[in-house]
């Protein structure tokens, strides 16, 4: 794709899944390639796979780093917004857990764009994608502390879209349902219900957002099936309230 050929490119949480996935497509494409993990051997794992190079560490602080590592001008074209937590718990779950799952899930995208834009704005052009999950458009049992972070995060990416696509920013907002990675195991006997049985490989994630580059289109949707999901939740939201509560008190009767 002549698009990110030659672009720079940084994707976090790349050790695994979904983010492996991405830098591998990425790097296919003819792009230069930055693996970011929290895991150094993941990240080293993944980028000697692809010729890339690896930069671990903490998303939200290897902005300055991940340009030394891309060398020439140290041009960030492409940032992949990817590193995510699962938080399981309710609304009684620990501060702690839910300070995390916001730091991760949300504040880790604020503090990247906070480095970013201003290189982006002043050239006219930048790409931020951003993995959110349908949890962000619609909801996950048994997951406060997940849901509301990610509907966080997809409102970030939104927020970014519509204050600077006319300054030349591209923004795409990666909403899938189960994919077959650590997460989907982490999500426990609630992603065995709600996620496991229409669950994707991670390479049709990747797939899904080069189709939205391809199309300059905002929301990547994996499982075609979450924008009705989503329009059912604004048209109806009683009745989808109610059908979110039947399966929430179905995981429950299971779990007891």
């Amino acid at each position: 794709m002549s698009t990110v050929q030659g672009s720079g490119v940084v994707v976090t949480g790349a050790g695994g899944g979904i983010g492996a996935a991405l830098a591998r497509r990425f790097a296919a494409e003819g792009a230069r390639v930055v693996v970011n993990d929290l895991d150094p051997d993941r990240a080293k794992a993944v980028a000697e796979e692809i010729g890339a190079t690896a930069v671990p560490g903490d998303a939200s602080e290897i902005v300055d780093e991940a340009r030394e590592a891309l060398g020439g001008t140290g041009t960030i074209d492409v940032w992949c917004a990817n590193a995510g937590l699962a938080s399981p718990g309710d609304a009684f779950a620990d501060e702690a857990v839910w300070a995390a799952a916001w730091d991760v899930n949300v504040m880790a995208h604020v503090r990247a764009a906070r480095a970013l834009l201003p290189d982006w704005l002043e050239r006219g052009s930048g790409r931020f994608v951003s993995t959110v999950s349908a949890a962000g458009l619609l909801t996950m049992v048994g997951a406060a502390p997940y849901s509301v972070s990610k509907h966080g995060a997809y409102a970030f990416a939104e927020w970014l879209s519509l204050t600077y696509r006319h300054r030349g920013l591209k923004v795409h907002a990666i909403c899938p349902q189960g994919v077959r990675t650590d997460m989907l195991t982490a999500a426990g006997s609630a992603g065995e219900l709600v996620l496991a049985p229409t669950a994707i490989e991670p390479e049709d994630v990747a797939d899904s957002l080069f189709d939205a580059i391809e199309a300059d289109r905002f929301l990547v949707l994996p499982h075609a099936e979450v924008a009705d999901y989503y329009r059912a939740r604004v048209n109806d939201p009683e009745r989808w309230l109610g059908n979110m509560n039947h399966i929430h008190r179905k995981w429950e009767g299971e779990t007891r």
